[in-house]
């Protein structure tokens, strides 16, 4: 198999970490070097600073530091009294995490389907699901685009819906100008290290404008214990923090996030001047969505085959996320009937290379390869 006439072989990861923290070696080091020198490594003032910090940066008043992104949404959910015997409607394709939540708590999933040209919830699919039983809708921020979250929160104030963004994948995305995290009761973020904004390890946050609902969890994730105290349990709790030296790591990473979205903004924007639009169309991003491109995805047809012709010339890809959360053996029998679009995408789904480093000569690469493997596979008839 040869490299396509216009391209230069060459290899392209799907991400690149080192380059990324490289432009922050400096201040890990110092966090690194603090925390060993005071042996503050739970709470304290790095993760008050950070929890200020975030919450400033989504528009919020509040934040609540846990130990990972699926804990933020179980917690959160629990803090809302939402458990047994109430179900919550969530789209169908997004990370097993967004579901997984749910029953953690006791609540049951609901399964939705999406747009066909964004891949995200609405609010038509939210009102044509709701039953006596909806408790909270989660409009999940899927790629870095977010949804039409006035119109979900209208709706959810409208049928008194506690609306949950997941938010894992939106790290300074906006819609109409407001960050993702400040639209719902409450916003749930992962900063597992693949994220636009990524500790060297699990962390996670829920943010909020309701002062209660931040105490709650952050006495549920505390083991139950209020404020200051250290041997008094006011409730059944559990182990769920952000550790110091992560709050530290990520309050150096969080001065450079902006700056790092942009570069990915950048990026794909060549990919849409380079790819044919035919043959492998990015997902849609709404104009009034300005998304931070946590992932690059294309959709094509004989993606495997795509896939593999792609390794074949060096470049990396993913597919996020191959099977609907419906589909798994633990959740089949949550949806209510057929899911047409999120069953299609499944089967069509690619995520390209992308990370603030990427270089024009490496999009370059992949479009020409990938415009040649897929107009390929469409002129021979497979």
């Amino acid at each position: 198999m040869s490299v396509p006439a216009v391209a230069v072989a060459q290899t392209v990861p799907f991400a690149d970490l080192g380059r990324l923290h490289h432009d922050v070696s400096g201040a890990l080091e110092r966090a690194w070097r603090e925390a060993l020198a005071t042996s503050s490594f739970i709470g304290g003032e790095r993760v008050e600073r950070f929890e200020r910090e975030w919450a400033r940066y989504c528009g919020v008043g509040h934040a609540v530091g846990v130990a990972n992104g699926t804990d933020a949404i179980e917690l959160t959910l629990r803090a809302l009294g939402i458990g047994p015997g109430d179900e919550v409607l969530v789209p169908a394709n997004t990370f097993i995490a967004t579901a997984e939540a749910v029953v953690l708590a006791g609540a049951e999933p609901r399964f939705v389907d999406v747009d066909r040209r964004t891949l995200l919830v609405t609010q038509d699919v939210i009102r044509g699901a709701i039953s006596p039983r909806t408790a909270a809708v989660i409009a999940v921020a899927l790629y870095g685009n977010m949804p039409a979250m006035d119109e979900i929160r209208s709706l959810a104030d409208a049928r008194g819906l506690a609306l949950i963004e997941d938010a894992a994948q939106a790290h300074g995305s906006t819609w109409r100008g407001a960050r993702a995290g400040s639209f719902g009761v409450a916003g749930c973020f992962s900063f597992y290290p693949g994220k636009n904004l990524g500790a060297l390890g699990d962390g996670g946050a829920v943010v909020t404008n309701d002062a209660a609902l931040a105490e709650r969890i952050r006495l549920l994730a505390n083991h139950g214990r209020p404020g200051g105290s250290h041997f008094h349990h006011e409730v059944v709790g559990r182990n769920s923090r952000l550790d110091a030296l992560q709050a530290a790591l990520l309050s150096a990473k969080l001065q450079m996030l902006d700056g790092w979205n942009e570069a990915r903004r950048d990026a794909v924007r060549l990919y849409r001047a380079l790819l044919d639009p035919e043959l492998s169309p990015l997902v849609y991003v709404e104009p009034e969505s300005v998304s931070t491109h946590h992932l690059n995805v294309v959709r094509v047809r004989n993606r495997h085959r795509v896939r593999a012709e792609l390794a074949q010339f060096g470049i990396e890809t993913g597919v996020h996320y191959p099977i609907p959360c419906n589909r798994h053996d633990p959740y089949r029998g949550y949806a209510p009937g057929p899911l047409p679009v999120v069953e299609r995408a499944a089967d069509e789904i690619l995520s390209l290379p992308l990370f603030p480093h990427i270089t024009d000569q490496q999009i370059e690469y992949v479009c020409s390869c990938l415009n040649a493997a897929v107009g390929k596979r469409n002129g021979d008839g497979n």
